[in-house]
């Protein structure tokens, strides 16, 4: 018979056994019921003004194009060519703006081990993603039963013109937290460069339009594909043959595996700072 095998009585059982390091639904689940009920849940229609907040800016942003061009690059109406361009746009930008600052949001439940920065990324990302996805539904909703836009959809372009713009804020919002934990001055660095970004993304001037070199220099930006997808799941006559889904789930991947990598070295020192 073999003897038994006996633990050491001194030794002790590894951390990183007993405490998950991956994130689990459940956390996430309830880092999201903590952002809601702290970002929306603290005055009265929190929730309400979370989705007509960013619809009525939208909304007044493609009424003012609307007004100062006197036909559309597609189609025939304005309103639904400008939120074709915008509304993904703006997806994308409050994707990346929540995820940036994930990490400081949760700073001080970072410090429980069952609770880490993964965690609080995806969080974020989540609810950013249900709140903006609702606001696209619910101004293309509105528009498609407001005017007659004859446009064809297919969803399927559309959905993934969406979770090109889901997939690449997420990489620029982990890199974005990286930054802003080296350098806080990047993070007033990155609201300036993003204001303007729209213009160079395709959401109010086509790629065709625009002669070359420019118009290759300008397909290096990954939104001009994000723009370009939504509006061929709109507009059945647009080929946007510049459109690469691969150039842009690739561009975000490499962005969030190096930021990822980056941050859970360092991210315990950087909160430290």
């Amino acid at each position: 018979m073999e003897p038994q095998r006996l633990n050491h009585p001194g030794r002790l059982r590894s951390v990183h056994r007993q405490v998950p390091r991956a994130a689990t639904l459940r956390t996430v689940f309830a880092l999201i019921l903590r952002e809601m009920s702290t970002t929306y849940g603290r005055s009265p229609g929190g929730y309400l003004w979370a989705v007509a907040e960013p619809a009525v800016g939208i909304a007044l942003m493609v009424w003012l194009f609307s007004i100062g061009f006197r036909s559309p690059p597609l189609g025939s109406n304005f309103a639904i060519f400008y939120a074709t361009g915008l509304l993904p746009f703006f997806f994308f930008l409050m994707i990346a703006n929540k995820v940036q600052t994930a990490i400081q949001f949760s700073k001080q439940l970072l410090a429980y081990p069952r609770v880490t920065f993964m965690d609080a990324l995806l969080a974020r990302f989540g609810l950013a993603v249900l709140t903006n996805a609702m606001v696209s539904y619910l101004l293309f909703l509105m528009i498609l039963g407001l005017y007659d836009t004859r446009t064809v959809l297919d969803l399927g372009a559309v959905l993934n013109g969406y979770a090109m713009a889901a997939t690449f804020g997420f990489g620029v919002g982990v890199l974005n937290s990286l930054l802003t934990a080296q350098s806080p001055l990047w993070g007033n660095i990155w609201g300036v460069i993003s204001r303007p970004l729209f213009i160079v993304s395709g959401a109010i001037i086509l790629p065709e339009a625009i002669p070359e070199p420019y118009r290759g220099w300008l397909e290096w930006n990954p939104l001009v594909h994000v723009t370009g997808e939504v509006r061929r799941g709109f507009y059945y006559s647009y080929t946007a043959d510049y459109v690469s889904p691969v150039f842009v789930y690739g561009t975000a991947l490499l962005l969030t595996a190096v930021s990822l990598l980056f941050l859970r070295s360092y991210h315990r020192d950087l909160l430290e700072r």
